[in-house]
């Protein structure tokens, strides 16, 4: 079955200014109930849970794993999963939007998150009592459930702070498959060439190559230098280079025209770009090129 046959279960406060939802179970009772409660579900909001009395499992379409009391659980974005009582249960679940930890449009942050939601092998993380990080992720919960029952009016950069300590401490000891930043990388590198193929002939900066993937500055370039080994700018001045020699060779438009054509606004400037990568003009390329063809 697809995750889409399961039932999606909204965040009850999704269409508040702080969508932040904090569900305190306890046996087979959830306050407040929420739409998704003990039956297989998913949700686009990441979702931590911390278990403060008894046992309860936790089962996504893979995997099943039983949490104790002092023991806590991430469940990743899309991941269809269910959760129920082993024995006399009291737990917290907080559900949050992913870009309350990405500070603010455009940030670099946004990458560490990306990098972790769109991980289809990282769909639940387990936290216990035996791992020291494990322990801080857990005081961090624990702090959590404490500021739903004493709220300031500080309450909402409290709960920010502390989902972003939390993040920061997991984003540091997990490990990510290597195939799965592959494959991320290799999504982005599609996105960002798509766009130079259709606008290489127009001014384009690296802020537009890396809004073209949604990404910033620093992981376009990044992603640059792992799937391709070049930056954005040298790689984009081969690409209009060679689209320059097609029409060399192909037509008898003007070489200024050419330049212009391809993205070059200094006809000098493509001079010499051109006979760096040739070895020769664009006026001897052309030459050569139709000597060939005689």
């Amino acid at each position: 079955m697809e995750k889409e046959d399961y039932i999606n279960s909204i965040n009850l406060n999704i269409d508040t200014d702080f969508p932040y939802l904090v569900l305190d179970v306890i046996g087979k009772n959830s306050y407040p109930r929420n739409p998704g409660f003990q039956v297989m579900h998913w949700h686009e909001d990441l979702q931590f849970i911390y278990v403060l009395d008894g046992i309860i499992e936790v089962r996504t379409l893979d995997n099943s794993v039983q949490i104790q009391a002092g023991e806590a659980i991430f469940i990743n974005k899309n991941v269809v999963h269910f959760v129920r009582e082993i024995k006399n249960c009291h737990y917290n679940s907080f559900l949050f939007p992913p870009y309350f930890l990405a500070f603010y449009a455009g940030s670099p942050a946004k990458d560490f998150v990306d990098s972790v939601i769109t991980n289809d092998r990282l769909p639940i993380v387990h936290f216990t009592a035996a791992v020291a990080w494990h322990k801080e992720v857990s005081a961090l919960l624990q702090q959590l459930v404490l500021l739903e029952k004493n709220k300031t009016n500080f309450y909402v950069y409290e709960v920010l702070v502390r989902l972003s300590s939390l993040w920061l401490t997991m984003c540091k000891h997990i490990t990510l498959p290597q195939e799965q930043t592959e494959r991320v990388i290799h999504l982005r590198m599609q996105k960002i060439l798509r766009f130079i193929e259709e606008h290489f002939s127009e001014e384009i900066t690296l802020s537009d190559l890396s809004a073209s993937a949604n990404i910033s500055k620093s992981e376009c370039s990044r992603c640059f230098k792992i799937s391709l080994n070049t930056t954005p700018y040298k790689y984009l001045t081969e690409y209009r280079l060679s689209k320059a020699a097609q029409l060399l060779a192909k037509t008898n438009e003007p070489v200024g025209n050419i330049a212009a054509a391809v993205g070059f606004h200094q006809i000098s400037h493509f001079g010499k770009c051109f006979k760096e990568k040739t070895g020769c003009s664009p006026k001897a390329y052309r030459e050569m090129e139709n000597s060939h063809k005689q």
